[in-house]
């Protein structure tokens, strides 16, 4: 065999491995969006580990979940998370698969919502799932229908519809606890209100059978709506939930409104209130005044003391209650008109 010869096999050799090579990685990637493939491999395997999630749209709006020693913790706020909220996003990420690929063209990307986030108006949201052992990231855009949605790996070309459809919110406030206090109606023996503007009140009954709540301090001349117009300030904190949290710092001096619940069993709770705008802001102090309350007392007061509390506006007029609104309209003066002719009537009559 001549050398020539044996260059143009080990040429032609050499070329077959190449293609071998490329086809190989062809299929790789080809491989890596086929339906039912795992659009993050290695994520569900590894939900236990995750420390942190990202949640990032163009605008800059960021939320950022951190797995504390027991819960987890919104870091924006630090304070607790829902932390069934974000187990729920980890199950739909690991078990995100691929429904088919889409476009691979970036001037398609906006009218799927996976888009690079490098503009306010970008649609999508970016999800970065930390392990110790890797950072799963990817822009979730979006949706197709109520079960999938479309997504994009960071840093790749191919667009997917995948599902399950994934949730993805980067306020930090939609991934707070929302739970805030749940004391039902059947517990409270007492109020004590004292409103920032306009007297204050209280309101009462001895038993809990007793079904409504007797109202001191009622204006001579002047009668209640109903017998139990106090009873819904005695149950507005069941279910009670905030809306968003932050550390109490210094006030200004705000108009504050202060009502007192005291229960059966001796646990008082002084809830605080003032408006600042169209948000309407709690703090809430617990108290026990006998031994049977002493250990709800100080659980509330660890988890509550330090916090500002924004609630919702139709919970906080709940609360805080004007007396004037427990009354019935009083009976509105003669007009002048009648008066008058009243007034001549009685000339009339004497004449």
């Amino acid at each position: 065999m001549t050398s020539r010869r044996l260059a143009m096999l080990l040429t032609a050799g050499l070329a077959v491995v190449a293609f071998a090579i490329w086809l190989s990685s062809t299929r790789h990637l080809a491989r890596a969006t086929l339906a039912g493939d795992l659009v993050l491999p290695g994520l569900e395997s590894a939900l236990n580990s995750v420390t942190e999630v990202r949640l990032t749209k163009g605008d800059g709006t960021h939320a950022t979940l951190k797995r504390g020693a027991s819960d987890w913790i919104v870091g924006e706020r630090d304070y607790p998370a829902d932390s069934g909220k974000v187990r729920k996003l980890l199950l739909d990420l690991g078990a995100l698969n691929v429904v088919e690929e889409k476009t691979r063209l970036t001037a398609n990307y906006p009218q799927l919502g996976v888009e690079d986030l490098n503009s306010p108006k970008a649609a999508g949201t970016r999800v970065e799932v930390v392990t110790p052992a890797n950072t799963y990231a990817l822009i979730i855009g979006k949706s197709s229908s109520a079960k999938s949605g479309y997504v994009r790996l960071v840093n790749t070309q191919p667009s997917m519809l995948a599902a399950p459809l994934v949730a993805v919110e980067a306020d930090p406030k939609r991934w707070l606890d929302h739970t805030l206090l749940d004391v039902p109606q059947d517990r409270i023996k007492a109020i004590e209100v004292k409103p920032a503007q306009g007297p204050a009140y209280t309101a009462s009954r001895d038993k809990k059978e007793q079904p409504d709540f007797a109202l001191r301090n009622v204006p001579k001349g002047r009668e209640l709506t109903s017998p139990g117009a106090a009873d819904s300030i005695a149950g507005s904190l069941a279910a009670l939930t905030l809306d968003d949290a932050r550390k109490q710092g210094a006030q200004g001096d705000p108009k504050v409104s202060q009502v007192t619940f005291r229960t059966f069993d001796g646990l008082e709770l002084e809830v605080s209130g003032h408006k600042e705008g169209a948000q309407a802001l709690i703090t809430i102090a617990a108290r026990s005044t006998a031994k049977d309350a002493e250990g709800e007392a100080q659980k509330l007061t660890a988890r509550l003391q330090g916090w500002q509390y924004e609630i919702p506006a139709y919970k906080y007029e709940a609360i805080f209650r004007p007396l004037e609104d427990l009354l019935k309209k009083p009976p509105e003066p003669p007009k002048k008109a009648d008066k008058a002719k009243k007034k001549a009537a009685d000339k009339t009559d004497k004449k």
